[in-house]
């Protein structure tokens, strides 16, 4: 069974917009460029940035943190991700941070490492839209030629699909039984490895080849809200009842809380907030609850737009999180900022000042394999 995602039909009058409207090749002609810390040495601008005031000085001590969050090489550095972050053009930092032993596991949405990040790694792009587009006007002409819009970045739909059925075929070859979202993401890395999808075939790099290759799990809490999503639906619905994949958010938690147990010193870097944030957070609780008296997490940063006025999860302060006993208060730090100006700064200051020079990958995959298979 094919994948057909549905679109509503737009209300747009063609025979008036016949000749006047633009077409697809017309509009996806500039691709967004993802940004390479390499390349532009921030330590002096971030250095300076501490005797600011405001976000600037938190974002500098937030680059001090994760400095020595990777200094500590008893640390294990989990990255959280929430938000468009690989549309709007991060994706080239997030693969330096893995590939460089910056970070030993990652906790996403769905959205970021499906429908973005293996997306890209399939080949395909996002691109820029122009500003008469990026405030909706348009939508309904966007609806017509099958291109989606995220803010002012365009993506094309009927890629997009080409994404849902690769996630299709990547469920149907997998045993049927539960599976965490860490094991299924391991098997789209190997599913890129061997269909040629790799920079040594000629192909683009990606985090999760990269992770597939530096041993960094990968967890989706909410795995079926993204493209994954779709082939899982249309796996079960081809099962009709026979032993078939499912992703199991027990087993997501588990092995998460199985890292806490093998590294008691953690530190936090979160883009965002979300579930990424909460799930990560409360593996300290959760390991308690399995008799370990589990320390908080030693450090912890934040880059967030959210705050706490509405009470949702995304901008409630890190100090609050230690009222749950799950993140200490002495290397914590929030910034305030949007994610594509402040996280290339603090991830570039790491990077610059080599913190992860006497790292090695803690090869967390190996632990998680020794985790019993949900029958």
């Amino acid at each position: 069974m094919e994948i057909h995602r549905t679109r509503a039909k737009s209300r747009v009058r063609l025979d008036i917009l016949v000749g006047a409207m633009p077409t697809k090749k017309e509009l996806l002609t500039q691709p967004v460029k993802h940004i390479d810390i390499k390349q532009h040495n921030v330590v002096p601008l971030v250095d300076a940035m501490q005797s600011m005031a405001f976000s600037a000085r938190d974002t500098a001590r937030a680059a001090s943190i994760y400095e020595m969050m990777l200094q500590d090489t008893d640390c294990g550095v989990i990255l959280c991700l929430a938000g468009s972050l690989i549309s709007a053009g991060l994706q080239k930092v997030i693969i330096d941070l893995v590939r460089n032993n910056m970070v030993d596991a990652i906790v996403s949405t769905g959205a970021n490492i499906v429908d973005q990040d293996f997306f890209e790694a399939l080949g395909f792009y996002h691109y820029i839209a122009s500003d008469e587009y990026k405030y909706g006007h348009e939508d309904g002409v966007l609806r017509e030629l099958m291109i989606d819009r995220i803010y002012d970045t365009f993506i094309d739909e009927e890629e997009l699909r080409i994404c849902d059925e690769t996630t299709h075929q990547i469920t149907n070859s997998l045993e049927p039984r539960p599976h965490s979202s860490r094991e299924f993401i391991r098997e789209m890395g190997a599913y890129l490895v061997k269909n040629g999808k790799t920079p040594a075939a000629g192909g683009k790099d990606s985090i999760v080849l990269a992770a597939f290759e530096k041993n960094v799990p990968i967890f989706c809490p909410a795995f079926s809200d993204c493209s994954a999503g779709f082939g899982l639906v249309a796996h079960l619905h081809d099962r009709q009842g026979k032993p078939s994949v499912s992703i199991d958010s027990g087993k997501d938690f588990y092995e998460l809380t199985q890292l806490k147990l093998a590294n008691p010193t953690t530190g936090l870097l979160m883009i965002g907030g979300g579930v990424p944030k909460n799930f990560a957070q409360d593996i300290v609780v959760a390991a308690d609850i399995l008799g370990v008296e589990a320390s908080m997490h030693k450090y912890a940063i934040q880059i967030t737009v959210a705050d706490s006025r509405d009470g949702a999860l995304s901008g409630s302060t890190l100090k609050e999180a230690s009222s749950w006993g799950k993140v200490d208060t002495t290397y914590e730090q929030m910034i305030f900022a949007e994610a594509t100006m402040a996280f290339p700064l603090v991830a570039g200051y790491a990077f610059h000042k080599k913190a992860y020079s006497a790292r090695s990958g803690k090869q967390w995959s190996n632990i998680l394999d020794q985790v019993p298979v949900t029958a």
